[in-house]
């Protein structure tokens, strides 16, 4: 194996840190989202529980940040939706350009997300707040999307090096 592709293997310790770091932010954002509905439900038909007004805006705000985490996840398992009905009929080498190609276009997609994200997140979503929670504002609305742009792009480094690797270094060599 090239002294290259050894040395850059070393880093795969951090990209397992940090796919287990929002795989833990998802699984707790989840565990928020059920106790909070779970209130909502039962405020609603139990007297003496109280239904918070803001519980619907923030059950939503963290649907929202699950959503785009999880999509961001996918990528690293490469459990993404994909067109596979011809991969038997084409050359190994042409699957392997079009998943790097397709790999291009998600990092693009994530650099983009980065961006316009911080961009909304900084201009409407500062200027704008919740309905049931004026004091807040929804900035933390429109954060989810450049956090997972971020997200995407680190596991795209990963599979666009895993692709890469796979083209330079012969099964017999890993």
């Amino acid at each position: 194996m090239p002294k290259f592709f050894e040395t850059l293997d070393k880093i795969k310790p951090a990209y397992d840190a940090a796919y287990k770091f929002v795989l833990f932010i998802c699984k707790m954002l989840l565990t928020a989202d059920i106790v909070i509905t779970t209130v909502c439900v039962v405020g609603r038909y139990v007297p003496f529980v109280p239904d918070p007004a803001w519980s619907e805006e923030v059950v939503l705000t963290l649907m929202s940040y699950m959503a785009v985490l999880s999509a961001a996840l996918a990528i690293r398992r490469n459990a993404h939706i994909r067109m596979t009905a011809f991969d038997a009929y084409l050359p190994k080498g042409v699957i392997k350009f079009l998943d790097i190609l397709a790999d291009v276009a998600v990092m693009i997609l994530a650099i983009v997300m980065i961006v316009v994200g911080f961009s909304y997140a900084g201009g409407i979503g500062a200027k704008a707040s919740y309905v049931s929670m004026p004091w807040l504002s929804k900035f933390w609305m429109y954060l989810p999307i450049p956090v997972a742009g971020i997200a995407m792009v680190v596991f795209e480094l990963e599979s666009l090096y895993n692709h890469l690797k796979s083209i330079f270094v012969k099964e017999a060599e890993k």
